[in-house]
């Protein structure tokens, strides 16, 4: 069973995707909630994914007529009502029996769009028929050394209707997700790449032990000669990178860290969206290749930061899991109507009627890059984060050479 059986608070007493994560810890079981919340060493760029948004600030313009705020935009040729999409999570059935299917059904009522993961507890099928007509689906794809296998997979993607191909780049190996290592693998895993070998490590190490570690650049032309859908790379980190994908003819980046699970101490993917739009406009290309960003984002302002900064939409993971855990596809509307109210606040505050009036100049980041030093207190962070602890580990019980 994914979840305890546990009372959670009505759902109207919900008001924002801090209240969500606190249900969720209280309602999953210690195996699923060490997988979904834990991220790699010790956790420092998990954090960083959401601080580093207190040091951006804003520039708010006056006297504007705002009482009409327009959020729809396009990804990729799709239209969506908010310049947000649900990104890939794997294992959706820890936290709720429907799985990434209550993800695709709460996408498809308020009109956004959802990239599915290639290691979900759904198939590729049950997500795509649990779609409303016209919603727009995305797949995000973890390549397998069997390129055989790849092919067939994208195909069947591109074959049901997806509109987009996003290939995950930050992956040639599995960061050291200790939360997640010390728990059991006890579920059926997901069918499409393969069978389980190690189940004594975590979720993760158990699904992911297929990912091929020699992709490369020289891959990307054989994506292109299998699939017409629109191709993405997801987990961007640098400047370089982004010019290089734009080089190789990409449609889309997704800068990401992988919400933290990675490498820790790589930045935030907002600090990064700050010196790939740079270099876009460096090289007279900005709107040549979308530009997408996930990890950390929880409150509204969080997204009108990072549209104001360039971005062309925004990933969120992890928040809707947790809406999802404790309250299914109604928690994952709840949460969506949520960050929507507090966008159109914020952009009214900040004098901006629509996406395309969002600036870079109504944002200052000139503290951005700035690691060190005392932050401001985040209380609702804090109450929520559950730091690194070896509870679990009984001393007694280690070889010496442990000690």
């Amino acid at each position: 069973m994914a979840t305890q059986k546990l009372a959670v608070p009505p759902l109207s007493s919900v008001l924002n995707l801090f209240d969500f994560e606190a249900v969720a810890r209280r309602v999953l079981t210690p195996n699923a909630w060490a997988y979904y919340s834990s991220g790699a060493d010790d956790e420092l760029t998990l954090r960083e994914n959401h601080s580093a948004f207190h040091r951006i600030w804003f520039r708010p313009r006056v006297l504007r007529n705002v009482r009409d705020v327009r959020l729809e935009t396009v990804f990729l040729g799709s239209p969506t009502k908010l310049p947000i999409y649900i990104t890939a999570t794997a294992l959706g059935k820890l936290g709720h029996p429907q799985g990434e299917v209550a993800l695709t059904r709460a996408a498809g009522t308020r009109g956004i769009v959802q990239m599915m993961p290639t290691l979900a507890s759904c198939s590729l099928d049950e997500m795509m028929d649990a779609a409303v007509p016209g919603q727009s689906q995305w797949f995000q794809l973890y390549v397998n050394p069997n390129r055989e296998l790849t092919r067939k997979i994208v195909q069947h993607a591109e074959a049901r209707g997806c509109k987009g191909l996003f290939i995950t780049v930050d992956a040639p190996a599995l960061g050291h997700r200790e939360k997640d290592m010390r728990t059991k693998f006890e579920i059926d895993a997901p069918k499409v790449q393969g069978s389980v070998s190690e189940r004594t490590q975590g979720a993760a190490r158990a699904i992911s032990g297929f990912i091929d570690p020699t992709l490369d650049w020289d891959d990307i032309r054989w994506f292109r000669s299998i699939t017409k859908m629109p191709i993405a790379l997801k987990g961007i980190q640098t400047a370089e990178d982004a010019l290089l994908a734009h080089q190789h003819g990409i449609d889309a980046i997704v800068l990401s860290n992988h919400g933290g699970r990675q490498l820790d101490t790589s930045r935030s993917a907002i600090e990064i969206l700050v010196e790939v739009m740079s270099a876009l406009e460096h090289e007279g290309i900005v709107g040549k290749m979308e530009v997408y960003v996930d990890g950390g984002f929880k409150r509204g302002s969080d997204i009108v930061k990072a549209l104001a900064l360039g971005a062309t939409g925004v990933g969120i993971g992890r928040p809707f899991l947790y809406a999802m855990s404790g309250y299914g596809q109604e928690g994952v509307e709840r949460a969506l109507d949520l960050l929507k109210d507090e966008m159109e606040m914020v952009m009214r505050m900040l004098g901006a009627r629509s996406l395309k009036e969002l600036t870079r100049s109504m944002v200052i980041t000139k503290d951005l890059t700035t690691h060190a030093g005392v932050s401001i207190r985040d209380n609702l962070s804090e109450q929520i984060y559950e730091p690194l602890a070896y509870t679990s580990v009984d001393p007694a019980k280690l070889p010496a050479s442990k000690l």
